[in-house]
């Protein structure tokens, strides 16, 4: 790896943001160098998202500077980030799906409709050529992959200059391969001179790309890993060292996931899936003949790009969609045809990948948000009237725990970080003596720490015996919680392996429609 030792290109010195009630970021410096890449990690709510706002322009600090090769400056909109050569790719696409390469990238200029096509042309392949990469023009983005979308994004932010490129989570979505491909393109980029911020929840990530290692908490900046301390530190002494600045020195051991059930081949299979099939609003079937079956106390992985299915899926599962054909079964008893609330009667349970939007109710208190599928049922209500003292009693129990950081459970639910409400979650649903928990992205978004936490509540409740079906796009949690797992392509299950270390390039394959090697 390349010690850089260049005077840094962007700085922020002392900046702070503070919203009602939280400090984002207290008083924080960074410097950013031509030719590095500089990881920022931090737990959830450590005020990596409010920074990096700053540098795109999303927001505005109360106070401290920004210096552009060492000349003071303001950024107040996301067209002057472009404008001083500082471009973003979030984590969640902006292109337009319906246009082509080129469209997209002339979009936004200045003179959108005095641009020279050609010349558009000719930039697209200049910043193509730098990434490695070869990309259509007249590609419409929507008929792109994954991992080639998100190379139109890296060009998209270079367009207006190349400076320093930020990109916010980028491998979420991607294969084994993906991943390897956008490292290779990374490292061309910082070999030309660029500096990459690269934002990560993944430590092995940030060790393997980092030239640079900047780790925030709670809105501080508590450390820094330099160059030259990278290149000449033992790599499982790296990795203490950033977890300890992560989460610090006194709770790095209270988060180990507990074991996986060994004793599955004695249990008999408890549920299955048989020729599953789902027809939507497109041409092809959002699922495809899915059969598979799991036996009691089983964590079954799904993995797959998102967007084939896996959704689907869960929703089938939980009830909220009606099959076209097949059938799911309960311990060998049908249930395709029982609602929703039949299936909660019976122990299905289902943690939704949309926390805010789906699964909780902002404006409520955590410990309405615990009884949301519950409304109407007993204990918590009889004869219509609501039993509120009970109700806070069982909110109390899931946040003590599950451990959800709370003054007390009567606060909105929106007041709570991503990871409280996760935690709440995931509580609510495996309160109650639950049989099947569907867990689509349990983690998504959350940092290391509290990722552990929900693992291991899913590890101890299989070894009680409730069936898990994890749904992930992170390879890495599914082979070290899961016991096999399934691959979807295109509303099919390409194929179902043991898992053990090793296997992710034959997942990737079947992740991208492939047989496994």
């Amino acid at each position: 790896m390349t010690v850089t030792e260049s005077p840094p290109v962007v700085e922020l010195a002392g900046i702070t943001k503070a919203y009602p009630g939280v400090v984002a970021n207290d008083c924080v410096d960074l410097s950013l160098h031509r030719g590095e890449v500089h990881v920022v990690l931090g737990e959830n709510g450590a005020g990596k998202s409010t920074l990096i706002g700053i540098l795109s322009g999303m927001v505005t600090p109360d106070s401290g500077s920004i210096l552009i090769d060492g000349e003071s400056i303001q950024i107040r909109s996301p067209r002057d980030a472009l404008d001083l050569g500082i471009g973003t790719v979030y984590q969640h696409s902006l292109l337009v799906p319906t246009i082509s390469v080129v469209d997209n990238m002339m979009l936004g200029t200045a003179r959108l409709f005095s641009l020279d096509r050609e010349q558009a042309r000719h930039r697209l392949e200049e910043l193509a050529s730098v990434l490695g990469v070869k990309i259509d023009s007249e590609s419409i983005v929507g008929d792109l992959a994954l991992g080639q979308r998100q190379q139109v994004e890296i060009i998209r932010a270079l367009w207006r200059g190349e400076r320093a490129l930020i990109l916010d989570e980028p491998t979420s979505m991607l294969t084994p391969q993906g991943v390897e491909a956008l490292g290779a393109v990374v490292r061309r980029l910082v070999g030309n001179g660029l500096c990459v911020v690269f934002i990560t929840h993944k430590l092995n990530e940030a060790l393997d790309l980092g030239d640079r290692i900047t780790v925030l908490r709670r809105g501080r900046k508590v450390g820094e890993v330099t160059p030259g301390e990278i290149a000449n530190t033992d790599r499982e002494d790296l990795k203490s060292l950033v977890v300890e600045m992560i989460f610090g020195a006194t709770d790095t051991d209270t988060w180990q996931v507990v074991g996986k059930n060994d004793s599955l081949g004695q249990q008999p299979v408890c549920f299955r899936l048989d020729g599953v099939t789902l027809r939507g609003d497109k041409p092809w079937p959002l699922l495809e003949s899915v059969s598979f079956e799991i036996r009691r106390g089983e964590i079954f992985g799904i993995a797959g790009i998102d967007g084939n299915g896996q959704k689907e899926l869960a929703e089938v599962i939980a009830g909220q969609r009606e099959l076209h054909s097949g059938e799911v079964f309960l311990d060998e008893e049908p249930i395709s045809g029982l609602s929703v609330a039949a299936r909660q009667k019976r122990g299905i349970r289902y943690v939704t990948d949309d926390r805010h939007g789906e699964g909780t109710v902002g404006a409520l208190s955590i410990s309405l948000n615990t009884v949301l599928k519950r409304v109407g049922q007993r204990p918590f209500w009889r004869r219509a009237l609501v039993r509120h003292s009970l109700i806070r009693e069982f909110a109390a129990n899931l946040v003590r725990v599950h451990d959800v950081r709370t003054p007390h459970e009567e606060v909105p639910i929106s007041n709570l970080s991503g990871g409280n409400v996760q935690k709440v979650v995931v509580g609510r649903e495996l309160a109650m003596e639950p049989r099947v928990v569907v867990y689509n992205k349990p983690t998504y978004g959350l940092d290391a720490k509290t990722a552990e936490v929900v693992l291991a509540r899913i590890i101890e409740q299989a070894n009680q015996g409730t069936v898990a079906v994890l749904i992930s796009t992170e390879l890495d949690e599914l082979i070290a919680t899961c016991d096999r797992i399934g691959v979807m392509h295109l509303g099919r299950l390409t194929g179902i392996l043991d898992s053990r270390p090793g296997i992710e390039t034959q997942l990737g394959e079947l992740m991208t429609g492939g047989t496994p090697t």
